[in-house]
């Protein structure tokens, strides 16, 4: 029998060798992922992925979903956010902290112990008319309006309409995300009548924001104006409710009487550089450096977020663990300040988002 060339069993060995290092490889890329998704996603989808820690942040766990989104689809969401809630921008070039790499890891940790999705089938043609009757019955409770989010997903955003099929709207209308409060609408409606439902929520599409996009930055945005606000002006007179919070009437009402203060955007530069309050610097929220030139005389630092209180819950409590004597979060969030036509910065062609989920009652301390 002839014996393989010396060149022939060289490639053997390091066939073998790379394919003796996939799974250590795959699992380094989970844990990798793993450790982003602690970081930065766990303070609004939890830590076991099961969703609506803050701001109604969605299960990333129930298998439906899992079942039937694409990696496309994931990938994009992280990318560009949900412009308008308090899901960020997370991608670098719109001026998150996540490069290509880090997005795939984040997809392997998603993926790991889960089936590979599959392409559910299209919806056949629907009645916007009827579809709309059935939504304003069934729906709009938890999905709201164009213009007034509630509890659930938020349907109308123009990112998720623009990337979601409509073969993935039936699916999760038809097999709901058990265990979470959507239910499968296939044991309620008909066929035609889901048609029908994802026909409607199709209408409410719009051209998607077209977003900020800076060239690669460092984590936080960099200082482009004073960080103390009315720095010769005085101590705002503020009464913190639970010892934590203050309200956006009050934090207004500092600004216009001309008081001293900081107000630190604890959101990824991305969504500062699409939307923040006006003097506000960018402190973004896993970037605890991003604090280290904010005075500590005195001055009152209020953090906000969109969520309202997680991401600027955590940026208030690492600045009182630093010794910081004033502090708050802004209890009702930036979304709450530009609906009440609060002074804001906002890039061109940002479009005012739908009314955030009514106010719940603020945590407390400690359990932001």
């Amino acid at each position: 029998m002839r014996q393989p060339c010396h060149a022939a069993l060289l490639a053997i060995v390091l066939l073998a060798g790379c394919a003796g290092r996939k799974p250590a490889m795959a699992k380094a890329e989970v844990e990798k992922g793993r450790e982003i998704y602690g970081r930065l996603c766990a303070t609004c989808h939890a830590a076991d992925r099961t969703g609506y820690k803050s701001d109604n942040a969605p299960s990333l766990q129930t298998t439906n979903f899992l079942a039937s989104v694409t990696d496309s689809f994931l990938t994009e969401a992280i990318v560009r956010g949900r412009p308008g809630t308090a899901m960020p921008a997370y991608g670098r070039a719109l001026g998150g902290p996540l490069a290509t790499p880090d997005v795939d890891a984040l997809l392997a940790f998603l993926r790991d112990g889960n089936p590979p999705a599959v392409q559910p089938p299209a919806p056949g043609r629907g009645n916007v008319a009827v579809g709309t009757a059935i939504y304003l019955s069934a729906c709009v409770r938890c999905h709201g309006t164009q213009t007034q989010r509630s509890t659930a997903v938020h349907l109308a955003n123009p990112v998720f309409l623009q990337t979601a099929s409509d073969a993935f709207l039936r699916y999760a209308v038809a097999e709901g995300r058990l265990p979470t409060s959507m239910l499968a609408w296939k044991n309620a409606l008909n066929p035609q009548q889901i048609d029908d439902v994802v026909a409607y929520v199709r209408s409410m599409a719009v051209p998607p924001p077209v977003p900020a996009t800076p060239p690669p930055m460092p984590p936080a945005a960099p200082r482009t104006g004073p960080i103390v606000i009315n720095r010769r002006g005085r101590a705002p007179d503020f009464t913190l409710k639970a010892g934590l919070y203050v309200s956006v009437d009050d934090v207004k009402a500092a600004l216009d009487a001309k008081r001293r203060l900081i107000i630190a955007d604890a959101r990824p530069p991305s969504d500062y550089l699409n939307l923040h309050i006006a003097g506000a610097v960018s402190t973004p929220y896993y970037d605890v450096k991003s604090l280290d030139d904010l005075p500590k005389d005195g001055t009152w630092i209020v953090a906000y977020c969109g969520c309202p209180h997680h991401l600027s819950g955590s940026v208030v409590d690492e600045l009182r663990r630093r010794g910081y004597p004033n502090t708050a979060v802004l209890d009702e969030g930036i979304f709450v300040w530009q609906q009440k036509k609060y002074p804001v910065v906002a890039s061109p062609g940002m479009q005012s988002p739908a009314a955030p989920p009514p106010i719940a009652p603020a945590p407390p301390p400690g359990h932001h």
